[in-house]
């Protein structure tokens, strides 16, 4: 009967449906991001990734194509096992995401290890997220960058190693007549001996609105100050986006968040 039980759980877990895992991710985001139609298990599968507002939002944005994942349990000798995760986006990646996850219950501490990886992502999916995405409907290519990216923590609080750096190429809105605005960059840089949180940096890489800004992270949230300026003979191009953007002052316009 024992050996029965045991079979009929490890059966259960092999085959564990990936239903299970869309659900549980759209609890845990509280329904703002969605694995529509999966399939398989929660081991291999693969689904329709939907961005939506949450809870009682009509807005909605799908990825094109689908996105598989493939989840492995490897044992250690003189350690806990350790989850290694493969995410491909066929229309977003040329190569997998590799990540992997381990835990010290113990301890109370986790570690998640993400290798170098670049993607390029259709902006338009954030509008999909409702206020104030659906307002400006971006449009262009976000290219994402992660390097030596490791990220540490506890029930208390969590660190983060390595950087993360966002490109917003070509962007556009239809706020403005304006295409394109600008090619934008955000850098996360983790912290270090002397800075132990990281710290976020907005910068214009070229384009007609000026953007700039930093922020940092305390007590696991962000505090961001920066500014949005236009370019005087686009001014008047730019005028909406920047009253929406953030608060006016003259011809800058204050962003802040946290």
């Amino acid at each position: 009967m024992a050996g029965v039980g045991i079979g009929c759980i490890i059966a259960l877990l092999i085959h564990w449906p990936a239903q299970w895992l869309a659900q549980s991710l759209t609890q845990a985001t509280q329904g703002q991001v969605q694995l529509q139609e999966a399939q398989g298990s929660i081991w291999q599968g693969s689904g329709k990734l939907v961005l939506t507002g949450g809870a009682g939002s009509r807005d909605a944005m799908a990825l094109p194509g689908r996105i598989a994942w493939q989840l492995n349990l490897r044992m250690h000798a003189w350690a806990l096992p350790s989850l290694n995760v493969q995410v491909q986006a066929s229309c977003c990646m040329t190569q997998a995401a590799l990540i992997q996850l381990s835990a010290q219950p113990s301890q109370g501490t986790w570690q998640l290890q993400i290798a170098d990886h670049q993607s390029q992502w259709p902006a338009h999916l954030l509008s999909g997220l409702g206020a104030p995405w659906n307002t400006l409907q971006p449009e262009g290519q976000l290219v994402l960058v992660t390097h030596q990216l490791q990220l540490q923590g506890n029930a208390q609080s969590a660190a983060m190693k390595g950087s993360v750096r966002l490109t917003a190429a070509d962007m556009s809105s239809k706020l403005s007549t304006l295409r394109p605005m600008g090619t934008y960059q955000i850098l996360i840089d983790g912290g270090t001996p002397a800075r132990a949180t990281p710290v976020l940096t907005l910068t214009t890489l070229s384009g007609s609105l000026l953007l700039n800004g930093q922020g940092q992270w305390q007590n696991d949230r962000l505090q961001f100050r920066g500014e949005a300026t236009a370019v005087p003979e686009h001014a008047a191009a730019l005028s909406n986006l920047l009253n929406i953007i953030g608060r006016r002052q003259g011809a800058r316009s204050l962003l802040s968040l946290g």
